[in-house]
């Protein structure tokens, strides 16, 4: 069952031998902590991924959620495993151990996240919101607020939200309707109602805290005039203690394609006029600090996509191996032939290999931005923080998009892989199926993210951030070069990141013209090509580590005969290849579709609204 959530052998050679985890314990920070400590943490999330978790996954979805009387019941089989995770304090690893948390590596709390998450996220989605809402109270809270929050919601014993949407508004967060008006002893009167809010209402714990986006009366009309309020479920009195319930109501849960046992709420904020918040940061700089919170939900959110293409193959690379079916397309005339498994079938070998590539590069660029987090904490001056800061920005919007898109797509394949079988519930690609398809709009659909990338992100510090990114490709490249066996991958991966930002140049020109609107058509194609070139530095980075380790355990002996005995060899022999497949077969196409861009199709922009029918 390990193996259905993600490979530790993966697992570890991106943490230990590309990144490098144990030389941050040199720093001060994290001073008392060793390579011991962390495997312990990881496994331990492992084990209760695939124990407490992951048998909760299919059970869950049949059963699904209960409302009645606005209330939200969860499938009884979600309350043992939430105690368990509360008790295990997974939802504040990386925060300090004097609010609570466990002090760990943002690297650390990412591998716990991929079993602890990736094991089924309708459960996980419950830790996921609270962190986030207790993080933006941590930073931007008083330290009343934080006295009266902080401990509760990163022990798992309140939950967290984020209530930003509005039925009418949609992305368009400036236009929203709710509204907040300051009432004699500080608090704000919140009236208002919102759609789409992940563990809105539920039974899991004892109090819900939402951070709600509201505009207080006589604020400026958009995004400028927007506030944000801490509304708990159940008023909280200033010693601590509980209050009432607050004029909170869940009028609806969404019926969704997947995620069935994770509540999607529609939420009324002051039905009665009874409803009360306190404000979180400054008035009129309620953006501010929810895109805080949504930049961390972005990039968990495409970890989660790399997650569900980890899973995928998994489950597709086992049933490939077991299902026999066909005789080998070698001795496909010899009618007294065996039937073979279908691992031996080429066009099952392609998609298993493609799926094996993108889950091993997404884990090697998400990880690779947690590391970046590392740093930033490790970071001795502001302005090293700045730059770090920067650098994920650059990269979010990719990790978000591209993650979620490419895993949804190895869902796909899985269920390909499968046949007929990944088809039905007999199997679980199907619900994996399902359940990943949110990720691509969640948090910012991603031509949303796209928009960003292009008409912000490339622009930071008048593109030296961009720079920066090409010059880190450059050098894995540079590195393949001169490693035997690699130098043809390095020089085809050289192209494609010079080839990059000529046309992210070109871009950049478009944008800046009266063409603006074709720069934008092309947006999406844009990050895609750029996350296929961040694919290939992963995945030739991986290449550089693993080929001399590789030639040096092979040594004298028999290639092919060292590899099929030893688990090491193949496992190396395996990064290698995953490389040049990708760079070979995924980054030819990646080079076309820069060519497609630089043309710059006017047909997006021109065709007349009549001209699409319907």
């Amino acid at each position: 069952m390990a193996q259905q959530i993600a490979d530790r052998r993966d697992v570890d050679f991106v943490l230990y031998e590309q990144l490098a985890l144990e030389e941050i314990t040199k720093h001060k920070r994290y001073k008392g902590m060793n390579r011991k400590m962390f495997d312990m943490v990881i496994t331990e999330a492992r084990n209760f991924a695939i124990k407490e978790i992951l048998p909760v996954n299919e059970e869950g979805d049949k059963i699904g959620l209960k409302f009645e009387n606005n209330q939200v019941t969860v499938p009884e089989c979600f309350h043992r495993p939430y105690k368990l995770f509360c008790e295990g304090e997974w939802i504040a690893m990386t925060e300090d151990p004097e609010i609570g948390g466990q002090g760990l590596p943002h690297l650390v709390k990412q591998a716990a996240a991929e079993y602890l998450v990736g094991a089924d996220f309708s459960f996980g989605a419950f830790g996921f919101a609270t962190h986030g809402a207790a993080k933006m109270i941590e930073i931007f809270g008083t330290e009343k607020q934080k006295e009266l929050y902080l401990s509760r919601m990163y022990s798992g014993q309140w939950g967290g939200t984020m209530v930003l949407t509005e039925a009418e508004a949609g992305s368009d967060v400036g236009a929203l309707t709710t509204s907040a008006k300051k009432n004699a002893d500080g608090t704000y009167s919140i009236s208002g109602n919102k759609i789409f809010i992940t563990c809105g209402e539920h039974n899991l714990t004892e109090n819900i805290i939402h951070p709600v986006l509201a505009r207080i009366e006589g604020a400026p009309a958009g995004t400028k005039g927007i506030s944000l309020f801490i509304v708990p479920k159940i008023w909280v009195n200033d010693d601590g203690s509980m209050g009432k319930p607050n004029d909170v109501v869940c009028t609806a849960i969404e019926e969704k394609l997947g995620l069935h046992a994770s509540p999607t709420c529609q939420l009324t904020f002051g039905g009665k006029g009874g409803c009360r918040g306190v404000l979180l940061g400054e008035e009129n700089k309620g953006m501010r600090v929810m895109f805080h919170m949504m930049n961390e939900a972005r990039l968990g959110v495409g970890a989660l996509g790399m997650f569900n293409a980890s899973c995928a193959y998994l489950y597709a690379v086992n049933y490939a191996r077991e299902r026999i079916q066909g005789r080998d397309l070698a001795d496909m005339m010899n009618k007294d032939a065996k039937s073979v498994s279908i691992i031996r079938h080429p066009d099952v070998r392609r998609m298993l290999l493609s799926m094996k590539a993108y889950s091993e590069g997404m884990r090697s660029f998400v990880y690779y931005v947690s590391s970046l987090f590392d740093k930033m904490e490790c970071a001795e001056t502001d302005a090293e923080k700045t730059a770090i800061d920067d650098f994920i920005g650059l990269l979010t919007p990719i990790i978000k998009s591209y993650c979620t898109d490419r895993g949804f797509e190895s869902t796909v394949q899985a269920m390909q892989v499968y046949g007929g079988y990944g088809y039905t519930r007999d199997y679980p690609v199907e619900r994996l199926l399902r359940d990943s398809k949110i990720n691509s709009i969640y948090e910012g659909t991603n031509g949303i993210q796209a928009m960003d990338l292009l008409g912000r992100k490339m622009g930071m510090k008048k593109g030296a951030v961009f720079m920066e990114f090409l010059g880190e490709v450059q050098k894995t490249a540079a590195k393949a070069k001169g490693i035997k066996g690699l130098e043809g991958l390095g020089e085809e991966l050289e192209t494609a990141v010079n080839r990059l930002g000529g046309v992210a140049m070109h871009m950049g020109k478009t944008a800046m013209s009266l063409d603006f609107q074709v720069a934008f058509s092309h947006a999406m194609p844009f990050l895609d090509v750029m996350g296929d070139v961040i694919m290939a530095w992963m995945l030739l980075w991986r290449a550089t580590i693993a080929a001399p380790k590789r030639d040096e355990l092979i040594g004298a002996g028999d290639r092919l005969e060292v590899i099929n005995k030893n688990k090491n060899v193949a496992f190396y022999e395996g990064q290698v290849r995953s490389a040049e497949y990708f760079i070979q077969a995924v980054l030819p196409v990646t080079l076309g579709k820069m060519t497609s861009i630089e043309a710059g199709s006017r047909a997006m922009v021109e065709i007349p609204e009549a001209a699409f029918g319907g």
